[in-house]
C-alpha cells in the first residue's frame, strides 16, 4: 500500500481530531499522545504534518468557517432577509447539533487547555458570522425597501442567539433539541423583521 501525501496525511489528523472531540469523550482534552495513537503514527510524526497542535485546531477551525460560511452563502439567496436569516440560523443550529465536536470548539470547551490564540480565531468567527448577518439587512434596504433601526445590534442578537444554543448542547452534552423549540424562539424573533 502507497504511504500518504503529507496532504492527505493532514486531513486524516484533522478527521480524526474532529472524531474524538465528536466521540462520547469529547469533553475530555485531546492531547497529541491520544490524537496519535488515534491516528496509527507516533506523537513525533504528527508534527509532520503540523508544527505544533494549536496549528491543528487553527486548520481545522478554518474549515468549519468554510464549511459555515458556504452556507450561509447558499441561504443568502430567499426572497427575505427574514427568510434568509431563519434559513441561515436552522441550518447554523444543525450543523451545530450534528458536530458536538465543532460545537465544542465554537463554545471553547475543547479549547479550555489551549493557545489563547485560538479562542481569539473563534471570536473571529463570531464576528464574521455578525458581519453576514449586517450584510443581510443592509440588503433588505435595497431588495425589500426596509431598515432597521441598528442592523449591527440586530446582527450581534442574532449571533448572540447562536452562541446560546450553543453552548445549551454543550450543556447538555447534545441531548437537548433545539429544533423542537426553533419555531417558537423564532416567533419572537420575526416581528423584528417586520
Amino acid at each position: 500500500m502507497p504511504k500518504k501525501s503529507v496532504v492527505e496525511r493532514r486531513q486524516q489528523v484533522l478527521e480524526v481530531l474532529i472524531g474524538l472531540l465528536n466521540s462520547e469523550d469529547g469533553m475530555q482534552r485531546v492531547t497529541t499522545e491520544r490524537l496519535a495513537a488515534a491516528v496509527g503514527v507516533s506523537e513525533g510524526a504528527l508534527y509532520r504534518y503540523f508544527p505544533s497542535k494549536t496549528k491543528m485546531f487553527e486548520a481545522l477551525i478554518e474549515k468549519i468557517e468554510q464549511t459555515l460560511t458556504s452556507y450561509i452563502h447558499a441561504n443568502k439567496r430567499q426572497d427575505s432577509s427574514a427568510n434568509s436569516v431563519r434559513a441561515i440560523l436552522y441550518t447554523i443550529l444543525e450543523f451545530a447539533r450534528k458536530n458536538p465536536g465543532v460545537t465544542r470548539i465554537l463554545t471553547g470547551h475543547a479549547l479550555m487547555f489551549e493557545d489563547d490564540i485560538l479562542k481569539v480565531r473563534v471570536a473571529k468567527f463570531f464576528d464574521n458570522l455578525e458581519l453576514q448577518f449586517s450584510n443581510i439587512l443592509q440588503l433588505s434596504k435595497l431588495r425589500e425597501r426596509k431598515s432597521f433601526e441598528d442592523e449591527r445590534a440586530l446582527a450581534g442578537y442574532l449571533v448572540n442567539f447562536c452562541e446560546g444554543q450553543f453552548l445549551r448542547l454543550v450543556r447538555s452534552n447534545f441531548s437537548y433539541n433545539q429544533h423542537q423549540h426553533f419555531e417558537k424562539q423564532w416567533a419572537f424573533i420575526k416581528p423584528l423583521f417586520d
